[in-house]
């Protein structure tokens, strides 16, 4: 649309509701709890661990908070905005700046000393080995 004027209409378009709303201002919600955004995982396993990713852009290493369980990981963090913007000058505002946390619960046992993490090109990964499953041995029963 370059070099195109937008009308008052068109610009109404682009508005997204929620910047006009006051709920969200102050990072609490209605009720008055604090809001942390939640973040989008792929959580998938291979032979021998499961294996967490989240995009997380924008977020350096020294600022993520990883807890694990041998059934649940934990997932927390902040993204900052650097440039403060008005909000009046938005036309759509859709990245999530703040907190934001995400609990995994884990599809097998884990061993959690063993978890290890790792940030790539914006993208945490994080990898569980799984406890090893014992082959399940048949016991004969001995007629008395």
């Amino acid at each position: 649309m370059a070099g195109k004027k937008v009308s008052a209409n068109q610009e109404d378009i682009l508005q997204d509701e929620f910047l006009d709303s006051t709920p969200s201002e102050g990072g609490e919600d209605w009720m008055g709890e604090e809001l942390e955004g939640q973040l989008a995982v792929d959580v998938y396993q291979t032979k021998d661990s499961v294996v967490i990713k989240a995009p997380i852009a924008g977020v350096k290493a020294d600022d993520i908070d990883i807890s694990v369980s041998e059934d649940v990981v934990t997932l927390r963090g902040e993204r900052v905005e650097e440039k403060e913007v008005d909000r009046e000058h938005y036309y759509v505002q859709e990245c999530y700046w703040g907190s934001f946390s995400r609990s995994v619960i884990l599809p097998t046992s884990t061993i959690a000393e063993k978890a290890n993490a790792s940030l790539k090109d914006g993208v945490l990964t994080v990898s569980i080995p799984k406890v090893a499953q014992d082959k399940v041995k048949k016991i004969k029963v001995k007629p008395e």
